[in-house]
């Protein structure tokens, strides 16, 4: 196996693991977090089931830790038996499943970004308060948790793009005269 070869798997294993990592971590931020705000004689709550989005982020980021998971001991496997995946429709199965992970972290991404906004700043045209005055540890944890789904989607992104050049080097011929 060339050095070039050995150092693609390892970064993708990395990334995979990165992945898993930062999607574990933003789905317990967001999924465990809560805050009780006393206002005169009413307890109110703050969960992150109070807003669909952040339920979709912790769904969307732990189905893509579990995923990773998958992958990368697929990975491990590989490298142990020093096979590349030399089967186009695997490469495509892996390459889709890729793609659907990465927009589906990004949509996640998109939508809470959305939400963080209109929590933090508020829509006065709108009648829409600023909630992160009133539950700033909320706010904080959850943007803690958004940082890391951020850092894990973009780490998706760039999986897929190993993936998409594991599957369309099989394209490559060796023995065309008119190839790249």
């Amino acid at each position: 196996m060339r050095a070039a070869e050995r150092r693609l798997r390892a970064g993708e294993l990395a990334l995979r693991i990165a992945v898993l990592g930062l999607g574990l971590t933003a789905a317990a931020l967001v999924g465990s977090d809560s805050q009780v705000r006393r206002i005169f004689s009413l307890e109110k709550r703050a969960r992150f089931t109070d807003m669909k989005v952040l339920v979709f982020v912790v769904v969307a980021n732990g189905v893509a830790a579990g995923y990773s998971l998958l992958q990368a001991l697929r990975c491990v496997v590989g490298a142990m038996r020093g096979y590349v995946v030399l089967n186009k429709v695997l490469a495509w199965i892996i390459f889709s499943c890729d793609q659907v992970m990465a927009y589906v972290l990004l949509s996640a991404m998109a939508a809470a970004a959305q939400a963080s906004v209109l929590g933090q700043f508020g829509q006065p045209e709108l009648q829409w308060i600023k909630t992160c005055e009133l539950y700033k540890k909320f706010c904080k944890q959850v943007g803690e948790g958004l940082g890391s789904a951020f850092v894990g989607s973009m780490a998706m992104i760039m999986v897929t793009c190993i993936s998409a050049f594991n599957l369309f080097r099989l394209y490559g011929s060796k023995n065309s005269n008119g190839g790249w």
